[in-house]
């Protein structure tokens, strides 16, 4: 297909628009084959290269070193005017019926603060699991650390309960990592639950948490999901959601930008309320 020049002028009544290709169909098939031949057969990667090598030179042709495009007419159709009101009516709107949430917000240092502070409070009830069940606090430990070392999901109890020094490493990495995003989440929603945060992050965000993991890893590893007990798990999380709620609540909050959007008088503390309108009982809905 011709890629008109600069100098060719457009004929009238046409717009110039971009030429349709299929290479980029063709490209995604072959990355398709490369990925699909990775667990069927080397030959379908093979065939999935030469294509994804073939879509990408004969798309780069088509774009380089000018654009393919085509002239399509245009066709004008007349649009009648339906409407023959001169003005356009519009709804009055209180200012104060929409907030502007969260007004205050906790610091980083409050998120950090709580993830530190739930990550050993979850490490509690997960060490008394592995030393009532099997009379040691290093399985625990070590099985964490198989979410590291996959060859280690598949050793013995004795050999989970003993004490291993790259298991403890490893555990302290993904527990302290973990334990850190997580309360910086709950830093950042805390504020967004306007009553009880404290029972509602702790018990909400825990046992949602614990539902999704224990989806997941059946399918990622399902030698390390038999091994778990998900009572003592849902456990550990709720205590890890109690308490880093509790830590990061305890934080002054600081004002975030929306506050400066509030009217003159709520900002200077002649008005607290936020959302109540003239003859409204309560915020509004």
């Amino acid at each position: 297909m011709e890629s008109p020049s600069e100098d060719t002028p457009l004929k009238a009544g046409a717009v110039e628009m971009p030429a349709p290709t299929a290479w980029p169909m063709v490209l995604a098939l072959g990355v398709s084959l490369v990925v699909a031949g990775m667990v069927t057969n080397a030959a379908i990667s093979l065939l999935g290269l030469v294509m994804v090598a073939l879509a990408s030179v004969g798309w780069f042709r088509q774009v380089l070193p000018t654009g393919h495009c085509e002239s399509v007419a245009l066709e004008v159709e007349p649009v009648a005017d339906v409407s023959r009101h001169s003005s356009v009516a519009r709804l009055p709107i209180d200012p104060l019926h929409r907030k502007l949430l969260p007004v205050e917000t906790y610091k980083v240092t409050a998120g950090i603060k709580g993830g530190i502070a739930g990550g050993l409070a979850m490490s509690i009830p997960a060490m008394l699991y592995g030393l009532i069940k099997f009379h040691s606090i290093w399985y625990s430990i070590n099985l964490l650390a198989a979410g590291g070392f996959v060859s280690w999901a598949g050793q013995s109890n004795q050999f989970l309960g003993e004490f291993h020094l790259r298991g403890l490493l490893a555990a302290m990495a993904i527990h302290g990592a973990t334990s850190l995003l997580v309360g910086l989440l709950y830093g950042a929603m805390l504020p967004m639950f306007p009553r009880m945060p404290i029972l509602t992050a702790g018990f909400i965000a825990p046992l949602v948490w614990t539902g999704l993991v224990y989806s997941v890893l059946g399918i990622v590893s399902p030698i390390l999901n038999q091994r778990i007990d998900w009572l003592w798990f849902a456990i550990s999380q709720l205590a890890f959601g109690l308490v880093a709620g509790y830590v990061v609540n305890l934080d002054v909050k600081v004002r975030t930008p929306q506050f400066q959007t509030l009217p003159f008088a709520i900002r200077a503390g002649l008005d607290a309320d936020l959302g109540e309108r003239p003859g409204q009982k309560g915020p509004p809905q």
